[in-house]
């Protein structure tokens, strides 16, 4: 369960360091571009701790896929960035891919061996 929540910070550490460093283009505030790189350092730190028990192929998928969709979102809200049919047809693309991953992929269960000592 811990993993996840590494994994649930790393996204959302993705998201206010991507958001941020658009909102230091547009206001000419350095303080975005000092807040990008915190955030997105320890989005890659979160990520690695959540990859010792997360499948790497899902974790990823998750972290950028869930990321882009946030991210695209919150960039119509608060940039009027523009949302296409086209982007939109992707967003949902991109969700449909990212449960496709998350339950192609099944749980290793490992057994532990006994093994006769010589």
């Amino acid at each position: 369960m811990i993993y996840w929540i590494l994994l649930a910070l790393a996204i959302i550490a993705e998201i206010t360091g991507t958001l941020s460093m658009k909102w230091a283009n547009i206001s000419d505030n350095h303080t975005g571009f000092i807040l990008m790189l915190v955030m997105i350092a320890l989005s890659y730190i979160f990520l690695s701790f959540a990859v010792k028990k997360i499948a790497l192929g899902v974790a990823y998928a998750l972290w950028e896929g869930v990321g882009i969709f946030i991210i695209t979102i919150c960039s119509v809200f608060l940039f009027d960035e523009p949302l296409s049919p086209l982007k939109a047809a992707g967003l949902g693309t991109l969700a449909l891919g990212i449960v496709l991953i998350k339950s192609g992929t099944r749980k290793v269960v490992r057994q532990e061996r006994n093994h006769a000592a010589v």
